[in-house]
């Protein structure tokens, strides 16, 4: 197994130096239109991304122990070689496009990453945003590490996709060439990802390739003004609250449930999903049964109205 570096460590000093001439060009020139900077909201930011360091360490240990394991049992073999990498990088953002679709559809772990998307604002410190539990990810690349990934190629994989992503999560570039668009995720196209609107809710998932949301339906093009943040938004800046608000909120709800069902659906289910109210009959109430509508985070597209997007930088 040939030494990969560590793409995140030694992205750090352009992750700092681009965010600050990003905040410094809010103040040279700033634009009404765009939601900018907020010293608190950036300051969360950057406290997630720093205790996901050390949380995702932690989360590490198990989760290497476990691709290890599976790595030794299965007899296949991919080599990391000059042609051999960008197939694993190819392979990881489409199981990445599986992981990130998942956990917005599937409660329990969009309790996860609705960490990612609490921010009101779009600027380069929400990438940094990231949650502390990231432990329900792993089963979503276990199909590499069997089919011959090295553990340790496929964590090179992954920090050069999570460093890609940096860069998409700005008001300051508008679109790029057809081209691009076409293919890659984009600011244009990320900032969809992040807005709460009905119509942009749950598309654009791809994290380098936009062709994996064209080719299985969830692709949506920038039109009217994104409105970023949740459907329900958390007053808060504390991390640890931000951190875990939706377990929480998950354990209230499971408490309140009347049924068995109940409580599956409001782990499983959708964020949005709520059982149907009791209806009286003949015999008086009856138990609520569960909505045939999807939750609300995954309502379908509505038309949308084009207008300029974020000025270029």
């Amino acid at each position: 197994m040939p030494h990969l570096p560590d793409v995140v460590l030694w992205s750090i000093p352009a992750f700092v130096v681009l965010t600050a001439l990003e905040a410094v060009s809010y103040r040279i020139h700033p634009d009404d239109r765009l939601e900018g900077y907020a010293a608190k909201d950036a300051a969360t930011s950057i406290g997630m991304g720093l205790g996901s360091l050390a949380f995702d360490a932690l989360w590490k240990i198990p989760i290497v122990a476990l691709y290890t394991a599976l790595y030794e049992l299965t007899p296949l073999r991919v080599p990391v070689l000059w042609w051999t990498l960008p197939l694993m990088l190819l392979a990881q953002d489409f199981f990445y496009y599986w992981s990130h679709r998942g956990h917005h559809v599937v409660r329990i772990l969009w309790a996860c990453h609705v960490v990612h998307h609490s921010s009101r604002k779009f600027n380069l410190t929400t990438a940094l945003r990231q949650p502390w539990t990231s432990l329900t990810v792993w089963p979503f690349y276990v199909p590499m590490v069997l089919a011959g990934v090295h553990p340790a190629a496929l964590a090179f994989c992954s920090s050069v996709n999570l460093v890609y992503q940096f860069w998409v999560h700005t008001e300051r570039v508008g679109t790029l060439p057809r081209p691009l668009e076409f293919v890659l995720n984009t600011p244009s196209h990320h900032r969809v990802h992040h807005a709460s609107q009905g119509g942009y809710l749950d598309r654009n998932f791809g994290g380098i390739l936009i062709v994996w949301d064209r080719m299985f339906g969830s692709f949506v093009p920038e039109g009217e003004r994104p409105v970023y943040g949740l459907t329900k938004n958390i007053a808060t800046y504390n991390p640890l609250r931000v951190a875990t608000h939706e377990y929480a909120a998950i354990a209230r709800d499971v408490r309140a449930a009347r049924s068995w069902r109940e409580r599956a659906g409001r782990v499983f289910r959708g964020p949005g999903w709520q059982p149907r109210p009791a209806t009286a009959g003949p015999a008086g109430p009856v138990e609520p049964v569960e909505s045939a509508e999807p939750a609300a985070r995954a309502e379908r597209p509505a038309p949308v109205h084009p207008v300029q997007p974020g000025r270029a930088a």
